[in-house]
């Protein structure tokens, strides 16, 4: 199932993909306004049986896409979990994982623009496996670590690199506003039951700039889930994005980045792809 938030008509919702269209899941399920809430109800048998049997409310092209999960507790992501990325920053490999944060207003929907800060030319992409978790836990165990996942999604990381260099934290330069994208849709675990058989592409202007397969992790999926519940409870709708191979624009001779009227692609086997333009910010 490929579950998405969305506005139509300016009332915002969540529904599934049938047939090039939309199942309107938020107008038809009682006390689930969002995506976040259906995953916190445990609600997602009932989702699917509904889309199942319904015919879509609005075709796909009349809608506007949201971040899949627009009000997450929490977005994690993994720094440097990629070797060839590793490498290419002349970092080394670190026993655990390095992990910072994003906020909600870092990021858009599939096909809304990104935006390149007024304040930086440095703007690099990022193309990353994120995943959602469907079932809350600390201390999760190793060999139930996948069942805690409610489905996959694409993911820009658009990172500000000269901001993101201003101390040894990364915070800064990677949760600028509008500054990545996250979509199209949320595919669930039934449909992609190994997430480590992935093959990832990002395309720049048309141009692949990045190409790997998932089972290149550094720090596997079900570990990460280990380490970050370690740390602290992992709630539905919180997202893991799990980090970007080699080929980042700020490595490349000369720096490749991304520019307004440029044309952004994240694709991922078994998802699909999450496209944007960049736009420079308002004046």
């Amino acid at each position: 199932m490929k579950l998405l938030s969305f506005s139509v008509d300016g009332r915002s919702s969540f529904g599934a993909v049938k047939d090039n269209g939309v199942v309107d899941l938020g107008a038809r399920m009682a006390g689930c306004t969002t995506l976040r809430q259906l995953l916190e109800a445990g609600r997602l048998a009932e989702a699917a049986r509904l889309a199942a049997s319904t015919a879509p409310d609005h075709a796909l092209d009349k809608v506007s896409f949201a971040p899949v999960i627009p009000d997450p507790g929490k977005i994690i992501c993994v720094g440097l979990n990629y070797r060839d990325h590793v490498a290419e920053t002349g970092r080394t490999v670190t026993e655990k994982p390095a992990l910072f944060a994003r906020f909600a207003c870092s990021q858009v929907g599939h096909l809304q623009p990104i935006v390149k800060p007024g304040v930086s030319d440095d703007f690099d992409y990022e193309g990353e496996l994120a995943l959602v978790i469907g079932k809350a836990g600390r201390h999760i165990p190793l060999g139930s670590a996948l069942d805690h996942i409610a489905g996959y999604s694409c993911y820009n990381e658009g990172s500000i690199r000269d901001w993101q260099r201003h101390t040894s934290q990364f915070l800064a330069g990677k949760t600028f506003a509008e500054s990545g994208s996250f979509g199209p849709w949320l595919v669930t675990t039934d449909e992609i039951p190994d997430p480590s058989k992935l093959t990832l592409r990002t395309r720049l202007n048309g141009n692949v700039v990045q190409n790997t397969t998932t089972d290149l992790l550094i720090t596997a999926i079900p570990e990460l889930i280990v380490y970050i519940s370690t740390i602290c409870p992992l709630l539905p709708g919180d997202v893991i994005v799990t980090g970007t191979p080699g080929g980042v624009g700020a490595k490349r001779t000369p720096p490749l980045w991304m520019r307004p009227g440029d044309t952004v692609e994240v694709e991922i086997s078994g998802i699909g792809t999450l496209r944007n333009t960049v736009i420079a910010e308002p004046a």
